[in-house]
């Protein structure tokens, strides 16, 4: 019997924002532990919740960038349940009453971008507001758990997928491509590690051709793009292989443990009623003007696959780079500065997709790279008007990266102009053939493909300052003399 998977995800995105969704609190992260707490995120007896107007300007940007339906009227509703990180007893949510609805993205599970032979959209149910929990540290003891409130009422949106997702690829690329958009319009900084992004999923499987979906498991809290691969992969077969041993899937949380690439049990998954949700009486309905939408929706940035075809159409660059370049809006404003002073798309292109981000650990520290767009197209130029060879320039360029100093400079300081003169790389062509008689011969008896060996004998003579195209040339042309 041949299974497949059902999966729908559980996005929970911090909001950019300086103060907490309901209190003047700090969310700056890593200060000390419980430091960032106020009587109205604790929880304390008498206090009223105030709405951060930015949180929820956030989550309208973050709505409309999902193509979702942004509500006129929303409400917040209190989410009852008992953890030791909560210390209202209930989290401040939305649920009968969301901020929006019925959005969606296009994904590609086969590559960066969207292509017409493999897209896919992927729904959107709801995005909504609701604040964070606190967190338990257990680093310091074995015997017991501590306490740090400073993440407890910290402004998330919550996006829930429809139960599209039918493979992990798509989980993925629908995870990436959701990060990427958030990041574009400036309201998360999707860094995954410190949980400013993660992802409960939830995932059954059924026969293939039957409709009717099976009993779901929610794994919580997943925190990278591997993981959650890796967390579905193995739920996906762990159900399967219930199934086929005639066992029953319970619905549950479970956990991902990410040293042994498994998930287990945390509790039995509980329904919405068990939360017991009703209105929060302390916050009045939030009621949004279409006008401010609109206003809102103007302000939006080129979203990435805007970019994504723009890129292709206007620069004439495959799909894959331009797949590579608008992933991360950073890189994308890299490139385009770039070529405000090098208008070489294409070798711009292969230059940060293979020298640049060679040097980043991640996209978003292209921002503070010590090679500047203008420093990089100085590089480039020098390339195009043949002052110096791909190879030297790759060897500059890691002086760039370590120094700071500019092409130019570094070019002049090291002698690493390129050996353009015709009659000085004749001469030292001449020498490399008179020393060479037996792979003269050889070539000459029809071996052709010797002609790399005399190019990489003049190179070495050159120190790799030799212009490549005039040595190709000249190479042939005294080669084929009698």
């Amino acid at each position: 019997m041949e299974y497949e998977p059902v999966i729908g995800l559980e996005v929970h995105a911090q909001l950019l924002t300086e103060t907490k969704i309901f209190c003047a609190c700090s969310t700056k992260f890593g200060a000390k532990p419980n430091s960032q707490v106020c009587p109205i995120c604790l929880g304390m007896p008498g206090v009223l919740p105030v709405l951060n107007e930015k949180a929820l300007e956030y989550a309208v940007r973050a709505a409309i960038a999902a193509n979702c339906e942004v509500l006129n009227k929303s409400r917040f509703a209190r989410k009852n349940y008992f953890y030791p990180d909560l210390p209202k007893g209930y989290q401040i949510s939305q649920y009968e009453e969301p901020l929006s609805r019925r959005g969606w993205l296009e994904i590609d599970s086969n590559g960066l971008k969207i292509r017409a032979s493999t897209k896919k959209r992927i729904g959107i149910t709801r995005i909504h507001l609701e604040e964070d929990a606190g967190k338990l540290v257990h680093e310091d003891s074995k015997s017991m758990s501590y306490v740090d409130l400073n993440r407890a009422g910290v402004p998330l949106i919550e996006i829930v997928s429809e139960p599209d997702i039918g493979a992990l690829d798509e989980a993925v690329a629908y995870m990436k491509k959701l990060r990427s958009i958030l990041m574009y319009i400036g309201v998360c900084d999707g860094n995954m590690e410190e949980g400013s992004l993660r992802c409960d999923a939830n995932i059954s499987v059924r026969l293939k051709g039957v409709r009717e979906l099976g009993t779901k498991t929610e794994i919580k809290n997943v925190n990278s793009f591997k993981f959650i691969y890796k967390a579905l992969e193995y739920e996906i077969k762990r159900q399967i292989m219930l199934l086929e041993e005639g066992k029953t899937v319970l619905q549950e949380t479970r956990l991902f443990d990410s040293s042994q690439n498994t998930t287990f049990s945390m509790r039995s998954k509980e329904e919405a009623h068990d939360y017991r949700y009703f209105p929060d009486p302390d916050l009045l309905p939030v009621v949004i003007d279409d006008s401010w939408v609109e206003k809102i929706r103007k302000s939006l940035p080129e979203l990435p696959d805007q970019r994504f075809g723009r890129y292709v159409k206007q620069f004439e660059i495959p799909q894959y780079d331009a797949g590579v370049l608008t992933a991360s809006r950073g890189v994308a404003d890299y490139f385009e500065e770039c070529l405000s002073h090098c208008n070489k798309p294409k070798l711009v292109s292969n230059w940060i997709m293979t020298e640049v981000l060679r040097e980043l650990k991640t996209e978003d520290e292209i921002k503070s790279f010590n090679v500047s767009p203008r420093m990089l197209s100085e590089l480039l130029n020098l390339i195009e008007d043949g002052t110096i060879s791909g190879k030297i320039a790759k060897e500059v360029f890691g002086e760039m990266v370590i120094s700071g100093r500019g092409a130019k400079e570094i070019v002049s300081d090291e002698g690493l102009k390129q050996i353009s003169d015709l009659g000085e790389i004749e001469e030292i062509i001449r020498d490399v053939i008179e020393e060479n008689p037996e792979q003269v011969s050889r070539y000459k008896s029809g071996e052709e493909k010797l002609i790399g060996f005399f190019v990489g004998q003049v190179m070495k003579a050159t120190h790799g300052k030799a212009n490549p195209k005039i040595v190709n040339e000249t190479l042939k042309r005294l080669l084929s003399e009698d």
